[in-house]
């Protein structure tokens, strides 16, 4: 996977994300991924690329649970969100629909800075600054929920969760 960085700080909540007053279009999905993360920038919903990645600082996705944060996201086309550390309801929202949520350093990773993602390497490349940040790779039942594309699909696949 790569695409370019789009910069956000700590404590994005999930209402930055999908803003309250745009929640009547939680049954038009297409329409609400329009707003998405529009109150901390106006600039990303129309803008960002498929392929392309959200980084942020330290919990994003604090506050309400609202399962449609982290798929209006991934509708958008962004192939993973890397954090520093994620609410842990956003966290688990992301990987049961099949959006990456990978916690490592984005410190060192600026606004549209170009990078790769290896999952299964726990490896995140930055091809602009030319340097590579390791993760901790995920549980082995959280990475085939992923290579499934979310929970659902992995359940309809196997049938259930236990993994050989």
């Amino acid at each position: 996977m790569s695409g370019r960085a789009w910069k956000f700080g700590d404590n994005v909540s999930t209402d930055e994300i999908t803003p309250g007053r745009c929640l009547h279009l939680r049954s038009n999905l297409q329409e609400l991924a329009k707003h998405t993360l529009e109150d901390a920038r106006k600039d990303f919903a129309p803008n960002v690329k498929s392929g392309d990645f959200v980084v942020a600082g330290k919990n994003f996705g604090m506050g309400s649970s609202r399962e449609q944060a982290p798929l209006v996201i991934k509708l958008l086309g962004v192939r993973a969100i890397l954090a520093e550390s994620f609410a842990r309801i956003f966290y688990r929202n992301s990987i049961n629909i099949g959006l990456p949520a990978i916690v490592c350093k984005t410190q060192s990773i600026e606004e549209g800075d170009e990078l790769e993602l290896r999952l299964r390497d726990g490896i995140v490349s930055n091809l602009t600054r030319k340097i590579e940040l390791e993760f901790p790779r995920m549980s082995p039942t959280m990475e085939a929920i992923l290579n499934e594309g979310g929970l659902i699909a992995y359940v309809e696949k196997h049938g259930d969760l236990l993994l050989a």
